[in-house]
C-alpha cells in the first residue's frame, strides 16, 4: 500500500512546491510589470495619406499602413469571425482562458512540442505590445498576469479595439481595416462574409496565410473560420455554404498603397510637400493631405497620356520580346518564378511564350495558358516571321507584354520607350486638375510634368510675340517671311541660317498668321527687333528664369530650357486675362482628429493676382492663339467643337521634343512627349501629330458640359481693317496703326545685333514684384497657410 501512497505523495507535494515557486514569481513580477499607458492612451502610428479633392485615396506612406477604426463601427461579422478564430470566449474569462490553457497543456504534452499557445485576444493585446514572441512558460506566465492587468484597466470594447487596430496582418497591414483595403481594396463594411473569414484568419500567422503569398493556404484557414463561426452559432448552415463557395478575389494586382486613379505622381509630391513641412513625423501622425486634383480628372489624364504614347510607340513598330528565359520542360512554378522578375504594369502584363507559329503565340502569364491570334498578333507580326532576327524573334521563352480586349482576345503589345506628361491647372488660381508625370510611376519615379527640363521649341513663341506687342507691334503688322543668314562674324561662333519647319517661306504676312503657322523666320525677325535682351527681362513675368532662356536669337525659336509645369504657369497668364498665378498641388492638410493645421490661400487672377501684362495685350494674344486652332497647326484641336480653346504646338529641332500647349478661359493645359535620355523622336513627329491628341483626349473631358466662355475686349484698342480684307485687327490706340507690306526695298533696315549678347538689364516690372513663395513654419499643433506650394 505504501508503494502506492509515495508517488502520490511526491506528485502533491512537488504541486505545492510549484504553487509556491509560482506565487513567489507572481509576488515579485506583478508589481515590475510595465505601465499600461501605451494602451490606456493608446495612439497608434498612423501613416500619411493622400487624397483627391473629392476623397478618393490616392497614396499611403509610412512604415505602418493603418487605419483607426471604433469598435462601434465594426461590423458584427468581423466581430464573430474573431472571436471564432482567436478567441470565442472572450467576453467570459478574465483575460486568459483557463479551459483554453488546460487543453494547450495537454496537446503540448502529447506531441512533446509548445505548438499550442492559449493565448487570448487579451493575451494577444499584451505580447504585441510588451512582450517578444518567444515560446517559453516563463514568457507565457508574463503574459498571463499582463493580460489579467490590462482587463483590470480596460473594458472588453476597448481591448477590442486595440486589437483589431493593431494586430499584423502581413504586407505592412497593421489592422483589419487596412487589411481590408490592401488585400481587397474595400472598407471593414464592404467586406464579404468568405473575405472577412479570411482575414480573420490571418493574425495565427500572417507570413503564411495571407492570400497572395498562398492563397490555397489562407483558403484552409479561411474554411476553418467559417467553420468555428458555423459551430459557436454566428452563421447558419446557408451563410456557411455560399461563403465556402465564393471565389476570392484579391485587389492586390494594383499597388496597395495608391487607387487606381493614375495619382502616384501627385502623390509622390504630396509626400514630399507634408515631409518639408512636418519632417519625419508625417510618416506617423495620421496626417492627410488633401489635393487639388478630382478623381475622375485625373484618371482621364492618365487614360490619355496612356493612349498618346502606346498610338505613338505602335507608329515607331515593334522592338522585339524584352527578353529570354530558358523554359524546357518548366512546371508551373517555375513559370511563375521566371514571370517574378517581370512585373506587370496595369493592364501591360508579363507572359512568357510556350509555342509559336505565324498564326498563333502560346504564352503563360500567372495563373494561365493564353492563346494570341488574328489581330492580336497583327502589331508584333514582323517578329514572328522567319527572317526576323533572332535577337529580336518571338520564340518560346521570350518575355512578352499582353493586353486583354475582351471579346477580341489577348494581343501582343510592349511597353513604350518614350515618355510624356501632362499637366492642368485652374487659369484663375493655379490649382491643379491633373498631373501625369510619366507613362507609369512604377517604372519610373521621375516627374516629367515638373523635373523635366526640356526645350520648349515653338511653343514658347507667344511670349515672344506678347513682348512685341509692347513694342509697338500688333497682330495685323507685316513681317517678313524670307530667309535668314548669321555668318560667323556676328554670331560670334559658327555661321547659322535658319529655315522654316516646311522650308517654304511667304514674304511679308501679318503676326497672326505667322504665329498660327508658326513661322520660324518670322519670330527671329520680331526678336531682332525688341532685341533678346529685352525679351529676356520680359519672360520673367510668366515666370521663365532668364538663366534657362539666355539673351540669344535663338530664344525666338524655344532654345531655352522649361518644365510643362513652368508652360502651364506661363499660358495661364494669357488664359485669365493677364494675371500671374502660381500652380499648386496640395490645398490643405489635416492632423488625425480631422482639424486642418495648414492651408494654401492662393492668389487669385483678377482679385489677389499681380498683373503682369496689359490686359490688351492678354486678349490680343488670346484671339491669335485661337487662331493657332481655327487655320493653324493646331487644327486638330477642332475636333472639340469649341470657340474658346486657343494654344500652340511646339516641336523642336530635330523632332526631340513634341509639345502643346493650350486652354480655355478656365483650364490650361499641357502635354509634352520626348525620350528619357533626349532623341529624335522620328520624322514628322511634330507637336501637332504626338503632343495634341493627349491634350484633344483630356480636355475632351475636362470641359465637358462647360458652357464656352469669351473675355471682353478691353478699352484702349482701335480697329484696323486692310484694304481687301474683310477681317478686323487691332492695335493699342497709343500706337500708330500697322501699315500694309511695302516692296522688299521700302522695309526699314533693323540694326545688326550681336547673336550671343553678354551683358543683360535687369527687368524692373511695372506692377510690383512678385514674392517668392516661402515655406510654411513647420509646427505641426500650429494652423498655418501654405504658400503657393512648389513643384
Amino acid at each position: 500500500m505504501r508503494w502506492i501512497l509515495y508517488p502520490i505523495v511526491a506528485v502533491i507535494v512537488a504541486a505545492l512546491v510549484a504553487l509556491a515557486s509560482l506565487g513567489t514569481t507572481i509576488i515579485f513580477a506583478w508589481p515590475k510589470l510595465p505601465s499600461l499607458e501605451v494602451l490606456t492612451d493608446y495612439r497608434p502610428r498612423i501613416p500619411l495619406r493622400v487624397y483627391t479633392a473629392d476623397g478618393e485615396l490616392l497614396g499611403e506612406f509610412g512604415e505602418e499602413r493603418r487605419a483607426l477604426v471604433r469598435v462601434r463601427d465594426v461590423p458584427p461579422q468581423l466581430v464573430h469571425a474573431i472571436l471564432a478564430a482567436e478567441d470565442e470566449r472572450f467576453f467570459e474569462h478574465p483575460g486568459f482562458d483557463p479551459v483554453g490553457i488546460v487543453r494547450a497543456a495537454i496537446a503540448n504534452f502529447t506531441t512533446r512540442d509548445r505548438g499550442q499557445g492559449a493565448s487570448t485576444i487579451t493575451m494577444q493585446v499584451a505580447r504585441n505590445f510588451f512582450l517578444s514572441r518567444e515560446k517559453t512558460y516563463n514568457r507565457k506566465l508574463y503574459e498571463i498576469l499582463l493580460a489579467i492587468k490590462i482587463e483590470q484597466n480596460l473594458t472588453k470594447d476597448e481591448i477590442l479595439e486595440v486589437y483589431i487596430n493593431q494586430i499584423f496582418l502581413g504586407h505592412r497591414a497593421y489592422g483589419f481595416s487596412a487589411a481590408a483595403r490592401t488585400y481587397f481594396s474595400k472598407t471593414l463594411a464592404e467586406l464579404t462574409l468568405a473575405e472577412t473569414a479570411m482575414l480573420a484568419g490571418l493574425p495565427k500567422a500572417p507570413s503564411a496565410y495571407n492570400p497572395v503569398s498562398n492563397l490555397r493556404r489562407a483558403t484552409l484557414r479561411q474554411q476553418y473560420v467559417l467553420r468555428r463561426m458555423l459551430e459557436a452559432g454566428f452563421i447558419d448552415n446557408t451563410a456557411f455554404e455560399t461563403a465556402r463557395a465564393e471565389p476570392i478575389r484579391l485587389a492586390f494586382n494594383r499597388s496597395p498603397s495608391t487607387s487606381d486613379t493614375g495619382g502616384d505622381f501627385v502623390a509622390e509630391m504630396a509626400r514630399q510637400i507634408a515631409l518639408a513641412q512636418f519632417g519625419e513625423e508625417a510618416y506617423s501622425l495620421g496626417l492627410r493631405v488633401i489635393t487639388t486634383v478630382t478623381r475622375d480628372e485625373q484618371a482621364h489624364a492618365k487614360a490619355a497620356v496612356r493612349k498618346g504614347v502606346m498610338e505613338f510607340d505602335k507608329r515607331r513598330g515593334y522592338r522585339g520580346p524584352e527578353a529570354f528565359v530558358e523554359i524546357g520542360g518548366a512546371n508551373e512554378e517555375k513559370l511563375v518564378e521566371l514571370l517574378g522578375n517581370y512585373r506587370d504594369f496595369d493592364e501591360y502584363r508579363a507572359a512568357v511564350v510556350l509555342e509559336t507559329s505565324t498564326s498563333k503565340v502560346k504564352a503563360y502569364r500567372n495563373g494561365e495558358t493564353i492563346d494570341i491570334s488574328g489581330n492580336g498578333l497583327a502589331f508584333a507580326a514582323p517578329m514572328l516571321a522567319e527572317r526576323a532576327p533572332q535577337t529580336r524573334r518571338i520564340r518560346p521563352g521570350a518575355i512578352i507584354r499582353v493586353v486583354e480586349n475582351g471579346d477580341k482576345g489577348w494581343e501582343i503589345v510592349q511597353l513604350p520607350e518614350v515618355e510624356a506628361a501632362l499637366v492642368a491647372i485652374d487659369a484663375n488660381t493655379g490649382a491643379v486638375r491633373a498631373l501625369v508625370g510619366g507613362f507609369d510611376f512604377n517604372r519610373s519615379h521621375f516627374n516629367n510634368a515638373t523635373q523635366a527640363i526640356r526645350q520648349p521649341g515653338s511653343a514658347f513663341k507667344p511670349f515672344i510675340y506678347s513682348a512685341a506687342l509692347e513694342h509697338q507691334y500688333s497682330p495685323a503688322s507685316y513681317v517678313e517671311d524670307e530667309p535668314l543668314y548669321f555668318p560667323a562674324g556676328v554670331t560670334g561662333s559658327k555661321a547659322w541660317e535658319p529655315k522654316n519647319y516646311d522650308n517654304k517661306y511667304d514674304g511679308p504676312m501679318t503676326l497672326r498668321e505667322a504665329l498660327a503657322r508658326s513661322k520660324n523666320l518670322v519670330s527671329i525677325r520680331i526678336l531682332q527687333a525688341i532685341t533678346p535682351q529685352y525679351a529676356q527681362d520680359y519672360i520673367a513675368r510668366f515666370g521663365f528664369p532668364a538663366s534657362r532662356h539666355p539673351a540669344f536669337l535663338t530664344m525666338a525659336l524655344g532654345a531655352g530650357q522649361a518644365t510643362p509645369w513652368e508652360l502651364a504657369s506661363g499660358y495661364a497668364v494669357f488664359a485669365n486675362g493677364g494675371y500671374r498665378i502660381e500652380p499648386y498641388i496640395v490645398q490643405e492638410i489635416l492632423d488625425a482628429n480631422g482639424r486642418t493645421i495648414a492651408k494654401v490661400d492662393p492668389p487669385i487672377a483678377g482679385r489677389s493676382a499681380p498683373r503682369v501684362i496689359d490686359p490688351r495685350n492678354a486678349w490680343l494674344m488670346d484671339s491669335m492663339l485661337q487662331d493657332v486652332i481655327r487655320s493653324g497647326t493646331g487644327g486638330r484641336a477642332r475636333s472639340l467643337g469649341r470657340n474658346d480653346i486657343a494654344g500652340k504646338t511646339g516641336t523642336t529641332n530635330d523632332y526631340v521634343d513634341a509639345w502643346f500647349a493650350g486652354y480655355n478661359p478656365d483650364v490650361v493645359a499641357v502635354s509634352w512627349v520626348g525620350y528619357p535620355q533626349p532623341r529624335n523622336l522620328g520624322r514628322g513627329e511634330t507637336g501637332g501629330r504626338a503632343a495634341l491628341p493627349i491634350w484633344i483626349d483630356y480636355m475632351s473631358h475636362a470641359l465637358k458640359g462647360l458652357p464656352e466662355k469669351a473675355h471682353p475686349r478691353p478699352s484702349g484698342l482701335l480697329p484696323i481693317r486692310h484694304e481687301g480684307s474683310e477681317l478686323t485687327d487691332w492695335y493699342y490706340q497709343e500706337h500708330l496703326p500697322p501699315e500694309p507690306p511695302r516692296r522688299e526695298e521700302e522695309l526699314p533696315n533693323i540694326p545688326e545685333l550681336r547673336f550671343f549678347v553678354t551683358e543683360q538689364t535687369p527687368w524692373q516690372p511695372s506692377p510690383p514684384p512678385i514674392p517668392a513663395a516661402g515655406p510654411a513654419t513647420p509646427a505641426p499643433v500650429e494652423e498655418r497657410s501654405l504658400a503657393p506650394l512648389q513643384r
